[in-house]
């Protein structure tokens, strides 16, 4: 027996429907949550100096909790954004290795909030201003993570920009090429806790803009 389009089909596709557009918005909203709370926390942290001090390391000290709940919650609006790509891109270049690469730096950033770097260089305040002599396992474990996470965006964002090129979508091709090269650019150790801003404040704009983008265009 086969239905029409008003029979028991139509609504079980507008249910899908509204799930897809509901992991896409949680998606676009992961970047926005992420920088409101660091900002905040930047701003209002003592002795939090960003030219020193990386936000990874907000997730030290009695506040901590927040900047590691904010790392989580990034994390499973990114693994939103993959389910929701997953569901919407059933076809072309990139229709598997998105969702899986997004998914990657979903659990990378949850992962970075689970494994909390160690205090150095006078954050939190009163610990001592110098870097820690030894990393302990669960930095290495977050350094790690983050590295994975970041350079797995950077692929997803090159893979959307061949298949942009691919459908003659200039701007949008252009923009994630952008994205995925500036992080692969290497880290340099004088300037890394600015150059982790500016890497975070590039993924979360393409991530954002990648969700919204797939709320509208089915293809």
């Amino acid at each position: 027996m086969s239905f029409s389009a008003t029979g028991p089909a139509a609504p079980a596709a507008a249910l899908r429907s509204r799930a897809s557009d509901g992991l896409l918005l949680a998606g676009a909203a992961a970047g926005p949550l992420f920088f409101v709370s660091a900002i905040t926390q930047m701003c209002t942290r003592d002795g939090f100096d960003i030219t020193r001090h990386p936000i990874s390391q907000l997730a030290t000290g009695d506040l901590g909790w927040i900047q590691i709940l904010t790392f989580i919650t990034a994390g499973l609006g990114a693994l939103a954004l993959a389910t929701g790509i997953g569901r919407t891109l059933t076809e072309g270049t990139g229709r598997r290795a998105l969702p899986i690469l997004v998914g990657i730096f979903g659990i990378g950033l949850v992962a970075a909030g689970v494994f909390t770097m160690d205090p150095e260089n006078g954050f939190p305040a009163g610990t001592p201003d110098e870097p820690v002599a030894q990393m302990s396992w669960h930095s290495i474990a977050h350094s790690a993570a983050a590295a994975v996470a970041f350079t797995a965006l950077a692929v997803a964002a090159l893979v959307l920009s061949v298949r942009c090129a691919r459908r003659r979508r200039v701007l949008p091709a252009v923009a994630s090429a952008v994205a995925g090269l500036v992080l692969l650019v290497p880290m340099s150790p004088e300037y890394m806790s600015i150059q982790i801003a500016i890497n975070g404040a590039v993924a979360f704009a393409w991530t954002t803009a990648v969700a919204l983008y797939r709320r509208h265009h089915a293809a």
